[in-house]
């Protein structure tokens, strides 16, 4: 309660999201990857 009176409602929120959000986004980094990875072994097979 005492960082929600020091640093404001908004604030509090957005840094809540933020750290939600990068472990998100890392995940979704890592599938692009994977999945580009195994696009490039697919078309290796196919040529």
């Amino acid at each position: 309660m005492q960082m929600i009176a020091n640093m404001g409602f908004p604030a509090i929120v957005t840094m809540y999201l933020l750290i939600r959000i990068e472990a998100k986004l890392e995940n979704l980094s890592s599938s692009i990857n994977a999945l580009s990875l195994n696009i490039h072994q697919f078309n290796n097979k196919n040529t």
